[in-house]
């Protein structure tokens, strides 16, 4: 499944125009924005699973996200700064269908998916995530000029996650992985990255 769900060759507009300088700060200013939604939700999400799995190992493994989240939220205002948005205008900007769509369907999964096959899904959309920002993170200080401190929030997850992919299956080794729920591990994890794809589409399309 991983294989299947890793990224193409083909980076998304957005990281690509980021790559080479031409992206406008306003695209850089509406991710920000988004990402401030995006990443609360995201954290409750991740501790309605915790909940739900408080018996299994995996609950363990949700928490850690969840506690992720929370750092990467902390990191946000340097980058709001940098492209001009203090934390009522973060706190202020709309939301944008196209880019609130992996958090709506994360928040549906925390109430109504198999939490074994989400912790799968999840897994397998990390890498293509992680790349991407760690692009984005070069490609600031390269083209940008922006601060370390500004470009935390891609630094933080431009990180390998060996070891939360190692805890995941880890936690997951007492619930066994049959058949339907990977095929529905597989379901998650294509929907998961059809929303990540429309959430950089969408910002991909921003004028300056």
């Amino acid at each position: 499944m991983r294989a299947e769900l890793a990224p193409g060759d083909t980076a998304p507009a957005l990281v690509t125009a980021l790559a080479d300088g031409t992206a406008p700060r306003s695209a850089l200013a509406e991710l920000a924005a988004q990402q401030h939604r995006i990443i609360r939700s995201d954290r409750r999400s991740l501790l309605l699973l915790a909940g739900r799995t408080a018996d299994r190992p995996v609950s363990a493994w949700f928490a850690t996200l969840a506690e992720g989240e929370s750092a990467a939220l902390r990191t946000l205002p340097a980058l709001g700064a940098a492209v001009g948005l203090d934390h009522g205008a973060l706190e202020a900007h709309p939301p944008l269908p196209g880019c609130q769509a992996y958090p709506h369907y994360l928040a549906w999964l925390a109430l109504n998916g198999e939490p074994a096959a989400a912790a799968a899904a999840l897994v397998a959309n990390f890498a293509a995530w992680g790349g991407y920002c760690a692009t984005i993170a070069q490609a600031l200080r390269r083209q940008y000029g922006f601060s370390d401190e500004s470009c935390a929030f891609f630094d933080f997850f431009a990180q390998p996650a060996p070891e939360l992919e190692q805890q995941a299956a880890d936690a997951l080794g007492p619930d066994r992985l049959d058949e339907p729920t990977l095929a529905t591990a597989h379901e998650y994890g294509l929907l998961l990255q059809a929303y990540e794809h429309l959430f950089w589409d969408t910002l991909g399309v921003i004028d300056a």
